[in-house]
């Protein structure tokens, strides 16, 4: 497990939340002004405006193939059919001896989304965070997605946050994005909570002003591991591995498998395309083991390559996200299945579920209480409250029970 473990960068967090933490501070203080400023700093693009107008959308959904569109609305609908069925029910009543309790589930109001840029574009994210939001009914959905060098978003990035149904988008990335939805600028509102991955900077960021709106979840760096018995393909294992590292420099790729064989045909496969300082594969006498070092492992990603991998779904405790059998890809995932790809990393499982439409809701409960509900918890509360020392509280009940 010590092996596995290793291959997580460790990466101190506090470091870099000091380095954005004066970032923050400016945009919160200065708004728009340090947006631009830092975009030009750190992009390289001297912004005249945050806010991305409608003819760039036009001109995006110009220089994007049709074939492309096509697909990014076979996506939206295989999202929207998963998240609106798995949903929880908005409303939920009980019913017994006088008392009506429930609870109710409403939407956040203002949401906030980063879709990274840099290294790649990424539409999917875009389809990922808008779909259960507007399911959810968040009425303000805006995002933050860094420009290129000519001060424009990617195309295919605003085709697919028009068709998420995105509000408004800006042009800024990094820190300084996460600080204006935060705080607001004269552009930018200020948001409720604040979802999406993101690089180290961001990560800091949104931890930092955690303290003042809600986030996701802290993100890292891409995510594998495969669970593998000798009825897996290697072939197809190996590749999985590689669409994980290709992610970052510091993507993870693990296999855990009792077949020698299994473990030496991915060896070779990966070893045939580099050498990757955060892959390794493990091997132990049975699955069993194999699933208690997945579970304290925590992954993003797990694949269960194994005979009858559904079998196996209730020794599943702590991952992002499941794909059973050799024909379960993680990009199916990350693209058009349906399940989202907005998932805890680096052993965040434990305590964190992958994006949803509860992601975007929150709840509050009620009760009304009848005076037969009142004399039979009545003396229960007063015998707490008294033992607690919270007079007024036992006054409040003692008062009611009086009247009846």
């Amino acid at each position: 497990m010590q092996e596995i473990q290793k291959l997580r960068s460790r990466v101190n967090i506090d470091d870099y939340i000091e380095r954005v933490k004066p970032i923050v501070e400016a945009v919160r203080k200065e708004g728009d002004k340090a947006v631009i400023r830092f975009t030009k700093e750190f992009d390289g693009v001297e912004l005249e405006q945050l806010r991305v107008a409608e003819e760039e959308f036009d001109r995006a959904y110009d220089a994007v193939d049709d074939n492309l569109i096509d697909a990014l609305e076979v996506a939206k609908e295989n999202i929207h059919r998963f998240h609106y069925v798995t949903t929880v029910e908005r409303e939920m009543k009980v019913e017994f001896e006088g008392c009506v309790m429930g609870k109710i589930y409403t939407p956040i109001e203002k949401v906030g989304a980063y879709i990274p840029g840099g290294r790649a574009s990424y539409p999917s994210t875009a389809l990922m965070i808008g779909v259960p939001a507007k399911i959810a009914g968040v009425e303000k959905l805006v995002a933050c997605t860094p420009p290129d060098k000519d001060g424009r978003i990617n195309p295919l990035t605003l085709v697919a946050l028009d068709i998420a149904d995105f509000d408004e988008v800006y042009k800024a990335g990094g820190a300084q994005a996460i600080a204006a939805m935060a705080y607001g600028t004269e552009t930018v509102e200020k948001v409720y909570k604040i979802v999406g991955p993101g690089n180290i900077y961001v990560t800091a960021a949104k931890l930092l002003v955690a303290k003042d709106v809600a986030i996701d979840m802290p993100a890292g760096p891409s995510e594998i591991l495969v669970i593998a018995d000798e009825t897996a393909d290697a072939e197809l294992i190996a590749y999985d591995c590689l669409a994980q590292l290709e992610h970052d420099p510091m993507a993870v790729a693990v296999v855990i498998t009792n077949s020698q064989e299994v473990a030496k045909k991915v060896k070779e496969k990966i070893s045939s395309v580099g050498e990757f300082e955060n892959f390794a594969v493990l091997l132990v006498e049975d699955l069993a083991e194999a699933f208690d070092i997945a579970n304290e492992f925590a992954p993003e990603h797990l694949t269960v390559a194994v005979e009858k991998p559904e079998e196996w779904l209730g020794k599943i405790k702590n991952a992002g996200s499941v794909f059973l059998g050799n024909f379960s890809p993680v990009a199916a995932g990350d693209y058009a299945s349906g399940t989202n790809h907005v998932l805890p990393t680096a052993g965040y499982a434990k305590m964190y579920g992958g994006l949803s439409v509860e992601s975007f809701m929150k709840h509050f409960t009620f009760q009304m209480l009848s005076e037969e509900t009142m004399k039979r918890i009545g003396d229960a509360i007063l015998k707490i409250a008294e033992a607690e020392g919270l007079r007024c509280h036992a006054e409040s009940v003692k008062k009611r029970l009086e009247k009846i």
